[in-house]
């Protein structure tokens, strides 16, 4: 269910915030805007408490309609902390074949960070549901295709440097979904609490994912 989400949704969207204070609207506005799938990192500890809150709570994630799971895990201790704290899903900058392993035997999917073709099938080979290239900024669609190009049957996730101007290129590569934080949450918006400004970026990335990739 939750992989089969995040492939139908094809956007993940990365709240990696300072202040969780204002996690509650922030998520409303993302859910408005047709994002089903967020990820809340580890690098603000009270990450674990707002996804239990989330899973406990809110009626979209309550009834599926909507994933939340917890990113930035880096060790199997960080692992064990986000499945009790009910995420439906990790995300990892680093392959850890012990995380994912771990996350495997819970039955929570996992999407362990790679950036070479080697890590990248370590990650694949050991279980990895979907495998986060990371960080794509640099790296570019064109990246994206020629690793596909040996590999077909591997479900790539393209991180970091992902926006507007190029998430369309990632689709056309073969990327089956993209993972994307300060580009989708305005700081400033957030700050004067403006919730339409969000809906209104989220809104446009929504479209741009749902876009026919074959069309680019």
């Amino acid at each position: 269910m939750t992989i089969e989400t995040i492939l139908d949704a094809r956007l993940v969207a990365i709240l990696r915030l300072e202040d969780l204070s204002t996690a509650p609207p922030i998520t409303d506005a993302l859910l408005q805007a047709g994002i089903r799938a967020l990820e809340f990192t580890l690098t603000n500890a009270a990450a674990p408490a707002v996804v239990r809150k989330m899973r406990d709570t809110h009626q979209a994630i309550m009834s599926q309609k909507a994933v939340v799971g917890i990113g930035s895990v880096r060790s199997l201790e960080e692992a064990k902390l986000a499945i009790d704290s009910g995420a439906q899903f990790i995300v990892s900058p680093i392959t850890s074949v012990q995380i994912i392993d771990y996350c495997k035997q819970n039955k929570v999917a996992v999407c362990p960070g790679a950036y070479t073709p080697t890590e990248i099938a370590t990650c694949w080979d050991a279980g990895a549901d979907i495998v986060k290239v990371f960080p794509a900024r640099t790296l570019g669609a064109g990246y994206i295709r020629d690793v596909l190009a040996p590999m077909p049957y591997l479900k790539l996730m393209p991180t970091g440097g992902v926006d507007l101007k190029n998430i369309a290129t990632f689709f056309a590569a073969g990327a089956v979904a993209v993972g994307i934080g300060s580009q989708l949450l305005d700081p400033i918006a957030i700050q004067n609490k403006d919730w339409k400004k969000l809906i209104q970026t989220a809104s446009e990335y929504v479209k741009a994912s749902e876009l026919d990739c074959n069309a680019v």
